[in-house]
């Protein structure tokens, strides 16, 4: 039994590692920053302005939550686009789908733009670019929840539905 307990251990630890090193060498292709953590709030939806372009009309709300890297220990606010989420509905001011499976004790891979608000850390731009060339200032960014085995979940933030709003 000791074997058994011994060989799936060893077997999720490298699943995982093997998402992580995945996901890690798509955000430096993205030119971004990849964090690692685990959900300690949970997701909050926050009210934003309406932005009109080409004849869409989208809110620019956001999605919140914190988590605390898993290097560091730093506790990062995750500023989150709600129209790069597949759920997306302005009509609707709540967290949209599939932002809305995040929970407590989630671990998420995210990519994206390491901020500084007044001493609070954050990361934003954790969504699609949109198919344009990555950049510093603008990623091809992405969260991802990582499931039971260690493997990521496809990009929660890959709705391109609004990009002509840019």
């Amino acid at each position: 039994m000791k074997i058994f307990t011994l060989i799936s251990s060893v077997i999720l630890l490298s699943l995982s590692l093997a998402a992580h090193a995945d996901d890690t060498t798509d955000c430096a292709a993205a030119k971004a920053t990849f964090l690692s953590g685990t959900i300690v709030s949970s997701p909050v939806f926050k009210p934003g302005k309406p932005k009109v372009r080409h004849g869409k009309h989208a809110e620019l709300s956001h999605t919140h939550l914190t988590f605390k890297d898993a290097k560091t220990n730093d506790i990062y606010d995750v500023a989150i686009d709600n129209v790069f989420a597949t759920g997306y509905d302005q009509a609707h001011h709540q967290v949209p789908a599939p932002l809305n499976t995040l929970t407590l004790g989630d671990t998420i891979h995210v990519c994206g733009i390491i901020y500084n608000d007044n001493g609070k850390k954050g990361i934003h731009w954790v969504h699609t670019n949109c198919g344009a060339p990555s950049t510093e200032q603008k990623p091809n960014g992405f969260i991802k929840k990582l499931d039971a085995q260690g493997k990521s979940s496809k990009n929660l933030e890959a709705n391109e539905e609004y990009c002509d709003l840019w």
